[in-house]
Order: C-alpha cells, then structure tokens, then sequence
C-alpha cells in the first residue's frame, strides 16, 4: 500500500517567490556596482562610503538565495488575496505629494499623503485625517527645515508662519 502525503500535490516551486528572488539578486548587483563606485573614492581607509552600501548588497543576495531556495521547496505560507483599493489610495496620496510638493510645499503636500493613506487603511474621515496630517507636516517641516536648517520645500503655509 503506498500512503498518500497531504502535500504530495503541492509540491510544485512557488512562481512569485521564483521571480523575487532574480529582482534581488539584480538589486544586489546593482547596489555592489554603484557601491564599487564609491570605493574608488577613498581608498585609503578600510571602511569608507561603499561599506554599508556593499553589507546591504551582501544581504540582498543572501535573501535571492533564501528565497529561491524556499520557492522550490515551496514553503511559503498561503498568501491573502490582495485588496487593490487601499494601494491605490497609497499610491494616490504618493502622486499627489509629488505633484504638490513645489506648488503647496511641504506640509500641504506631505498632509495628503497622510490623508489619503489613512484613508486606504480605513480612517474614512477626510475632514479629520488631512488637517491632521497638515498639522504634523508642519510639525516635522519645522523641526527638519527650521531647527535643523534642512532644504525642505516651503509653500503658502510655510510662508505664513515663517
């Protein structure tokens, strides 16, 4: 009699999993090449500006391998359906912060992402999430632009109060 495994059907590689981990690996070489750039730079210290940059290359390839090697054993857990309706909030709110960010500045621009994406995960209040997300912007302009003397880009709200 031969015994029938529940996963015996199951066993095929993991196709997502099989094309991250090529995206990886591409990823990782590019970082090690733009890294090596650096390195050029300063070569006469054993840790410079291409270190960090070649460690994360270094885990990067690490996690193609990882990940390729769990596709084929296809040990991924089930994967939930994906809602598209929140990432294309999030993304929405991306856009519109680049799109605003020179006209409104910083602060307006930064408050819709955070509306929009408070939005995508639920908060379903407009009215409430933008002003707040407005009011923190200008919170984290003021500490990044003012105290810190960063170049953050400044529009009508800015330049009322400053």
């Amino acid at each position: 009699m031969s015994e029938v495994t529940p996963h015996a059907d199951k066993r095929r590689p993991d196709r997502a999993a099989l094309i991250i981990a090529p995206v990886l690996f591409v990823l990782a070489a590019v970082i090690w090449w733009d890294a090596s750039r650096l390195s050029a730079m300063s070569n006469y210290a054993r840790i410079g500006p291409a270190t960090v940059p070649h460690a994360v290359a270094i885990g990067l390839a690490l996690l193609a391998v990882w990940t390729a090697f769990e596709a084929w054993r296809s040990d991924f857990p089930e994967r939930e359906p994906i809602e598209v309706s929140p990432v294309v909030f999030i993304v929405a709110g991306l856009a519109g912060q680049m799109l605003l960010l020179k006209t409104a500045g910083f602060s307006i621009a930064t408050g819709v992402l955070f509306a929009l994406t408070a939005f995508g995960f639920g908060k379903r209040k407009l009215w409430i999430s933008l002003p707040l997300g407005i009011a923190f912007s200008f919170a984290v302009w003021i500490i990044f632009g003012r105290l810190l003397q960063l170049s953050l880009p400044a529009g009508p709200l800015e330049h009322l109060f400053f």
